[in-house]
């Protein structure tokens, strides 16, 4: 479903299938839910397969993946998977619950690591994503459940509790207290 430069990137961008799975149980809970900076869409497409009933919103701001994204859930007639065009700035959070989170700023300071050219990435960039997402979080109500995985975890404010880990504590859930 996706072009070979996208396939190559995969297994370095793109959330594994096990991970996603365990991630998508955890968000099963009522309300919506977000993937910042979704890529391809594997989280949101895994999840919306996984569990019908829940809705997933992927957010990312390169046009190409959200394209790929949307092809592929048409594809797979996954009418609770949604993607959106947008930098993680313009989202308004209040529209979700619960979020997924695959180190999309870490691009920014392993820029050896970018996907494309697309998009402006440095430094500094890292650092307002990660305290703009720590600001929206802080804020959230008791109950919010947050995923992470490959993160250092500085974009998770102090009034949420770990709840668990697994691989290796590269995905760690989180819940607001």
């Amino acid at each position: 479903m996706y072009p070979e430069h996208l396939q190559l990137i995969s297994l370095k961008h793109w959330t594994p299938l096990a991970v996603a799975k365990k991630a998508a149980d955890y968000l099963d809970v009522p309300g919506n839910i977000l993937d910042i900076g979704s890529g391809t869409g594997k989280f949101c497409l895994t999840a919306a397969h996984r569990h019908p009933q829940g809705n997933y919103y992927g957010a990312e701001q390169r046009h190409e993946l959200v394209h790929y994204a949307t092809q592929a859930g048409n594809y797979l007639k996954l009418a609770n998977a949604h993607f959106i065009h947008a930098n993680i700035t313009q989202i308004n959070f209040h529209e979700f619950d619960h979020f997924y989170f695959f180190n999309s700023f870490f691009e920014n300071i392993a820029q050896e690591n970018a996907i494309d050219d697309t998009i402006e990435i440095s430094h500094s960039l890292y650092e307002y994503y990660n305290r703009f997402l720590l600001n929206i979080l802080k804020d959230k109500p008791s109950g919010t459940r947050v995923v992470t995985y490959q993160s250092l975890g500085e974009m998770i404010p102090a009034n949420y509790e770990l709840v668990a880990h697994s691989f290796h504590t590269l995905l760690r859930l989180w819940i607001r207290q």
